[in-house]
């Protein structure tokens, strides 16, 4: 300890008592719309995740994701609800933490997922609500069966990144919604284990 101790001390006798802290940049993005020029994006995969949550047994409200999708983002700045998203999963990417879990939910009792490897939403309209907001219906399809489902959504971020980010626009937004489980063919342990499933996506795009 010692060792580190006397260094730092001449340093700081060199600057005149004052101690030098290098200071990170500003994050770049901020919850600012105008920061987004519209237009075509595609999806962030590393950065977009849907994290949902249900109910076991009256127990524990427990939760698992899925990641890395692909899609696009068609953001209309002059008239808002001309907007649209869609984008898809695979069902492959869901981890709950719990190997066994994962497993079954592959299986038929759940997504079938050798027969419906992926999910996808793709929005029918867009309702913007104030500055920053939107509810945001479309059709879901998972296990091969399509249902309506709005979302409630909210711009988290946009902005540039920095060069060694990629340099690329960026926006981000946070939206939650519910389905039932069982509207999707998956009825296994209802009503032992909750039927709703609540959600919440993390959605980043690039252009």
């Amino acid at each position: 300890m010692q060792k580190y101790l006397i260094p730092a001390a001449a340093l700081i006798a060199l600057t005149g008592g004052t101690v030098l802290i290098a200071q990170a940049p500003a994050a770049p993005g901020s919850k600012d719309a105008a920061k987004a020029t519209g237009g075509s994006y595609t999806v962030d995969p590393g950065h977009t995740q849907v994290v949902f949550a249900w109910d076991h047994m009256g127990f524990t409200s427990n939760m698992g994701t899925i990641a890395e999708p692909t899609g696009t983002l068609t953001l209309d700045k002059a008239n808002p609800a001309a907007s649209k998203v869609s984008v898809e999963f695979k069902i492959a990417n869901l981890r709950t933490g719990v190997p066994k879990l994962d497993e079954h939910l592959m299986k038929a009792d759940f997504f079938d997922a050798a027969k419906f490897p992926t999910a996808t939403f793709v929005s029918t309209s867009v309702k913007p609500d104030g500055a920053t907001g939107a509810d945001i219906t479309g059709n879901l399809t998972i296990k091969g069966v399509t249902k309506p489902v709005t979302l409630d959504a909210e711009l988290y971020g946009a902005g540039k990144a920095p060069a060694m980010a990629g340099g690329k626009e960026n926006v981000g937004f946070v939206a939650t919604g519910a389905i039932k489980r069982s509207d999707f063919g998956m009825s296994y342990g209802v009503p032992m284990v909750g039927d709703t499933i609540e959600l919440k996506i993390v959605a980043a795009f690039q252009k």
